[in-house]
């Protein structure tokens, strides 16, 4: 279910004092938020041997299969600079594999090892470690997810438009 996105608030009836409380900052709620996922991650991650930039790698790998450097960036929101070395890791750790594409020798696909697809059988367990650790309901992350798509949008047409 989404909804229709509403008309910037009227924010004129609400005191200066209270708009530059850091407590009522969406900003500061999520920065809060992203660590306290970042170490839960990190922890999570460790008995898989990856960081969470290497899992999210291998979860576009697990999800969709062999894929461009470029396509998997451009899903992460990553710069070639960043995942370049990402994956040379991944590689020397023998979960994943890049070859030329067949089809344009610029291109260079990365795949999955064996290794690499039986880590994901491990791996399960971490996002259900996740939704148990946040107390939240199926429903309620699901809902959460929604919202963060709409705000991590709209911000996004916001940059994009100065």
């Amino acid at each position: 279910m989404t909804t229709a996105p509403s008309a910037s608030p009227d924010l004129s009836a609400v005191p200066d004092a209270e708009l530059l409380r850091l407590d009522h900052q969406v900003c500061f709620s999520l920065h809060a938020a992203s660590r306290a996922f970042g170490g839960y991650y990190r922890r999570a991650l460790k008995d898989l041997g990856l960081t969470y930039s290497q899992y999210l790698v291998m979860l576009v790998l697990w999800e969709q299969g062999p894929q461009s450097v470029k396509a998997i960036g451009e899903r992460l929101h990553l710069d070639s600079g960043t995942l370049s070395p990402l994956l040379k890791r991944l590689e020397s750790a023998g979960l994943v594999r890049r070859e030329r594409s067949r089809e344009d020798e610029r291109s260079v696909v990365i795949d999955l090892t064996d290794e690499g697809a039986e880590l994901r059988e491990r791996a399960l367990s971490v996002p259900r470690g996740v939704l148990a650790a946040t107390g939240l309901s199926l429903e309620e992350v699901l809902g959460l997810q929604e919202i963060l798509g709409r705000l991590t949008g709209a911000l996004g047409e916001a940059v994009d438009a100065d």
